[in-house]
């Protein structure tokens, strides 16, 4: 069963690591910024859809390590992978009427800045 305070502290060692402030986290994997806010402070679980965000953003955890603490962080890999875990741009079909929409630069200390127009 997934133990919420050691699953919190995993996931705070996930955005040391990485240096991200919880609402670049929020950003980065996709959800509301107080949905990270609830997480953090204890007032929510969370769900499966934020489990599976976290493990497709972050390849090098290993979702056995973030659910149960089994394993480490960042994962050593076992055997080699053939194809890297594909980013968002990348999933994205090759389409003549894709405009860009926005540009987001994060910094190192956590802030980030949205560009939206060109």
């Amino acid at each position: 069963m997934l133990d919420p305070t050691s699953f919190l502290k995993r996931l705070k060692t996930i955005l040391a690591h990485n240096e991200l402030s919880s609402a670049a986290f929020a950003d980065l994997i996709d959800v509301q910024r107080s949905s990270i806010s609830h997480l953090l402070n204890g007032r929510n679980k969370p769900s499966l859809e934020f489990i599976m965000k976290v493990n497709d953003a972050f390849p090098e955890v290993d979702l056995q390590w973030l659910l149960y603490g089994k394993g480490s962080y960042p994962k050593t890999e076992t055997t080699p992978t053939t194809q890297p875990k594909k980013t968002k741009i990348e999933r994205g079909e090759n389409s003549k009427d894709r405009s860009l929409e926005r540009i987001i630069m994060f910094y190192s200390d956590g802030t980030f800045k949205t560009y939206t127009e060109f």
